[in-house]
């Protein structure tokens, strides 16, 4: 779908039409077929993220979305919402426009550079907790994919819910190399299959930066990318088994990459499980912890999942 681009300049400023109330622009962030996301600062000097449209109807759904998932079952999903209102422009044409809270963090593939392959399946688990909650509310994110993701204090945020879709319905906006239908690996429906396809997509990316073609055989380019890749190589039957629609919801996608982590960081021996060792990695963002003659493995990142 085409972008919507706007172009304000640095200090340029967005009045609600209604409210009043005044955003002045510090910078583009980015846009999307939706709307451009500007980061701004409000009269009040707090920092937000300024969505601004042309389609009210399609605005309007992101602004109930980010409503709905302030908290799902105690759970906070996506940006916070802020404000909602319409700007006239100089020309007396006028734009529906909606604040959110602004998400400071790096992309995935940046944070990513210089970490264990570990972490690969830590930020999918991540991912996936989320997605939990949110399938169990009954929706879909749809347009899954690391533009839509950063992260922020060792944590997976999402910063985009434009493409969240009603659960049963068809997925009503995506980016190819994401896609399950691109890939002839699935349909369009909104189910939680889609968005467990496209989280083996991010952590493909992890392990190929660059985007790669489809090809003749979609298929066989996945499964021989996913072969050629060393960082993959611990989650590959994983990643196949989703593939093979063999795992059908987030809960156990999550609960066989936690698997393969304890698998990784289980002590060889049985000696260091009688010594109690603590063995600390990544600054203690990995600890492997062993209880008498259990090991047991936590995954401590600032206020992680579970």
């Amino acid at each position: 779908m085409k972008k919507q681009v706007f172009d304000l300049p640095p200090g340029g400023r967005v009045t609600g039409k209604w409210s009043g109330r005044t955003y002045t622009i510090i910078k583009k962030v980015g846009a999307g077929a939706c709307g451009t996301v500007f980061l701004c600062r409000s009269h009040q000097g707090d920092t937000y993220a300024l969505k601004l449209g042309e389609d009210s109807s399609r605005m309007m759904l992101e602004v109930n979305m980010l409503k709905k998932f302030s908290k799902v079952q105690g759970v906070k999903l996506g940006p916070s919402f802020v404000d909602v209102d319409d700007w006239v422009d100089r020309s007396g044409r006028t734009y529906p426009f909606y604040v959110m809270e602004y998400v400071e963090g790096k992309p995935v593939t940046e944070f990513l550079k210089g970490k264990t392959k570990d972490w690969i399946a830590i930020l999918a688990i991540q991912l996936l907790t989320d997605l939990e909650n949110l399938h169990n509310a009954g929706f879909v994110f749809g347009d899954l994919k690391t533009d839509n993701l950063l992260v922020s204090g060792s944590k997976v945020r999402w910063i985009d819910v434009g493409g969240v879709t009603a659960t049963g319905r068809a997925i009503k906006e995506y980016t190819e190399f994401y896609d399950r239908g691109y890939w002839n690996m699935g349909s369009r429906k909104a189910e939680p299959t889609y968005d467990l396809f496209a989280v083996t997509m991010i952590m493909l990316e992890m392990g190929h930066p660059k985007r790669f073609e489809k090809g003749n055989h979609p298929q066989k380019t996945l499964e021989n990318k996913l072969a050629s890749s060393s960082l993959l190589k611990p989650y590959k039957r994983v990643i196949q088994q989703c593939w093979k629609g063999n795992i059908r919801n987030a809960t156990q996608m999550k609960d066989h990459l936690s698997g393969v982590l304890m698998k990784r960081k289980s002590p060889p021996d049985s000696t260091r499980q009688r010594r109690g060792h603590n063995k600390r990695v990544e600054n203690g963002e990995l600890a492997a912890l062993t209880v008498g003659s259990g090991v047991f493995f936590v995954v401590s990142i600032v206020s992680f999942f579970f």
